[in-house]
């Protein structure tokens, strides 16, 4: 049984969503209530942005998006995941709170400036600007989006918000119905959400974008490659400790601070392997990656 959280409001919304919604909302709220409690020593902060969810949720603002998504479940998702996957920002983390709420027109940008300062406000503008950009229906494959969207977001931590938005988008439109908005949704996610990350030096996520994107548009392909890597992972994994092993040994006798991890190429990645090289998995020789960080003398503890 779902243990209860203390803003009935908030208990109030997560009983009108599904099955599934649930435990992902309660358990996306208290991470966030967490994080919010180590990112700020502003006092009362975390009531007010508990009380202005509530009173949101009680008024029905936040309604449903076009794939039957609460959008408070999936800004809780969205804070919780800039939180664990990017950083615990104060800021961040009340524009990706506060922005339906201003879209819904129940806060202005000018009392997000009074209450939580211009640097809060100037993120949640920015990501009204790129929304206007998305209703005016311009073609999102075009060049010229993509220029239109770093124009408009204004804030480089905009577009982070908008990518950590859409891998949360993702994983929620798991199995929707309409198989037209999923492969939409994961061609775009692909075409641009993707190639920012990448630009952004966002990898993982990148990689999580492209494999979900497969995913999506042809789950047959995605389902044949994760069952070969698999039922080919112990003799992966095996592989990896025994390249790893003397490496470690040269670096750890040279007295060198490191980290060093090895791990599969994403599905993606290998698919396209598979694509460009016209083969089957069995073919493919660099399924694993192996990652060497080196501590600089001058960065180390003393």
């Amino acid at each position: 049984m779902d243990e209860k959280i203390k803003d009935p409001a908030i208990e109030n919304e997560a009983n009108l969503l599904t099955e599934r919604e649930r435990p992902e909302f309660l358990a996306g709220y208290r991470s966030l209530l967490r994080a919010a409690g180590e990112i700020t020593a502003e006092a009362g902060l975390t009531r007010k942005v508990r009380a202005i969810l509530a009173d949101g949720a009680q008024r029905g603002l936040f309604e449903r998006d076009k794939f039957g998504n609460s959008t408070l479940h999936r800004a809780i998702l969205t804070a919780a995941a800039v939180c664990e996957r990017i950083s615990p920002d104060r800021n961040m983390v009340l524009a990706v709170l506060l922005y339906r709420l201003c879209r819904a027109e129940a806060l202005s940008v000018g009392q997000i400036t009074s209450e939580w300062g211009e640097d809060v406000a100037r993120m949640v503008s920015g990501l009204l600007k790129v929304s206007s950009l998305y209703a005016r229906g311009a073609a999102v494959e075009s060049e010229n989006f993509r220029r239109l969207l770093m124009a408009f977001a204004d804030d480089i931590r905009v577009i982070i918000i908008m990518i950590v938005d859409r891998l949360v988008l993702m994983k929620l439109i798991n199995h929707h119905p309409s198989e037209r908005l999923v492969r939409d949704v994961a061609y775009e996610a692909n075409y641009l959400y993707a190639s920012l990350a990448h630009r952004l030096g966002l990898y993982a996520i990148k990689s999580e974008l492209e494999d979900m994107s497969l995913k999506y548009t042809d789950r047959q392909t995605y389902t044949e490659i994760a069952r070969g890597l698999n039922e080919r992972k112990a003799m992966r994994d095996a592989y990896i400790a025994r390249f790893i092993a003397p490496v470690k040994e040269r670096l750890e006798a040279a007295g060198l601070k490191f980290d060093i991890k090895g791990r599969t190429k994403s599905i993606f990645s290998i698919w396209n392997k598979l694509r460009k090289q016209k083969t089957d998995l069995d073919h493919i020789y660099d399924l694993c990656a192996i990652r060497v960080i080196s501590t600089p003398r001058s960065l180390r503890r003393r």
